[in-house]
């Protein structure tokens, strides 16, 4: 099973509202998850993210990778630094 850190998409139409999740990479984008582990809010200024470190760090030793969009916002906030530095 390939473990992902995705993007799950809430919120209304033109107000989208992003939870960061654990998922299986064969699950949908807004379907079934193992873990929620942050939240990111692209509408409000400057751009809202809250993430629990240390259940991605977590993640990341049992093997789940990021996608793109995520690896970017982790960059952003220095998580991955972070792992490279333990």
């Amino acid at each position: 099973m390939a473990v992902r850190f995705r993007l799950a998409r809430f919120g209304t139409k033109k107000r989208p509202f992003y939870r960061i999740v654990v998922a299986d990479s064969r699950a949908p984008r807004d379907g079934r998850f193992i873990e929620k582990v942050g939240t990111y809010d692209p509408l409000q200024s400057p751009e809202k993210i809250v993430l629990d470190r240390e259940k991605i760090i977590e993640w990341y030793r049992k093997g789940a990778r990021p996608t793109e969009t995520v690896q970017n916002i982790f960059k952003k906030e220095g998580i991955l630094s972070e792992l490279t530095q333990k």
